[in-house]
């Protein structure tokens, strides 16, 4: 894990480019307590052993499908495939789907299990940190560990997406929903250690998967919140993610940046969410 200082830090952005509906904004100084938090997101190494230690069963597996990016599932089990995401329809309900067949039936694995662990539900995370004495971060140390000591700059590396024409990040390149030209290296998830670290020592805090966070989901609550170690509102209907995935594209989500904010439902699960903990810095 990766020690954060704790210390003052501007959270949100007033960036033109941002979402103002999703709550990124106004940009305003939190204070945080020190902590440690994991250099990269969890994988599906460390969700197996996880899992066999304690025969667990996610959300995906208990209800017997989860969703999965079109294009990634195979001819055979797209002939089986019935119901699509209305406002998405590139998401795709795939019986079967779930951490261990991230594609469907007849998918697996065995070449991605230092790739993320994915179709991951909030309860799934709080099942896993509770095995290994850790915890979900809060939003805000999530973000004051993405930015790596950088303030206030629109990605964890700077203030260029491409800063010499270098992929920092694994998302999206080309016309989506259909064409990913892959041109970072990678259609579909990375390994959980790609790219180069932040300030901090943390990997793929842009990209690659959402990370989920502890905190209810509020676009207003931070308007009059606490400005110290906040942990968001008491109660609510989705928890927030964070860090967009390999799906995130400028023409439609350009949410891989830092401040940028979104949310799904705790037992919601996809091929493009996955977590990783923290630990207080007083108990390490």
């Amino acid at each position: 894990m990766a020690y954060v200082p704790g210390g003052s830090f501007v959270m949100g952005s007033d960036d033109d480019e941002g979402f103002p509906a999703d709550g990124e904004g106004p940009a305003r100084e939190v204070a945080l307590s020190p902590f440690f938090i994991d250099r990269a997101a969890v994988t599906n190494a460390e969700f197996g052993r996880f899992a066999r230690a304690t025969r667990y069963v996610t959300d995906a597996e208990r209800f017997g499908w989860s969703f999965v990016f079109h294009s990634f599932v195979s001819p055979k089990v797209a002939r089986a495939v019935t119901q699509a995401v209305a406002e998405a329809p590139w998401w795709w309900k795939i019986d079967g789907a779930c951490w261990r067949r991230p594609d469907g039936p007849g998918s697996g694995i065995g070449r991605r299990m230092d790739h993320p662990a994915v179709h991951v539900s909030w309860n799934d995370a709080q099942a896993y940190c509770r095995w290994a004495g850790k915890r979900l971060p809060t939003e805000a140390e999530w973000e004051m560990a993405a930015r790596g000591g950088l303030p206030q700059k629109r990605y964890s590396w700077g203030s260029e997406l491409t800063p010499g024409g270098r992929h920092m990040c694994n998302i999206w390149q080309g016309e989506f929903p259909d064409l990913d030209t892959a041109e970072d290296g990678y259609a579909g998830s990375a390994p959980a250690r790609s790219f180069d670290p932040n300030g901090f020592g943390l990997y793929n805090v842009a990209g690659n998967v959402w990370e989920w966070q502890s905190d209810w989901f509020s676009p207003t609550f931070h308007r009059s919140g606490a400005l110290r170690d906040p942990t968001g509102p008491p109660t609510g209907a989705s928890r927030v993610i964070r860090g967009g995935s390999y799906l995130c594209h400028d023409s439609y989500c350009n949410r891989y940046r830092v401040a940028a904010r979104s949310s799904n439902t705790p037992d919601s699960s996809t091929g493009n969410m996955g977590f990783r903990c923290v630990m207080d810095a007083a108990r390490s």
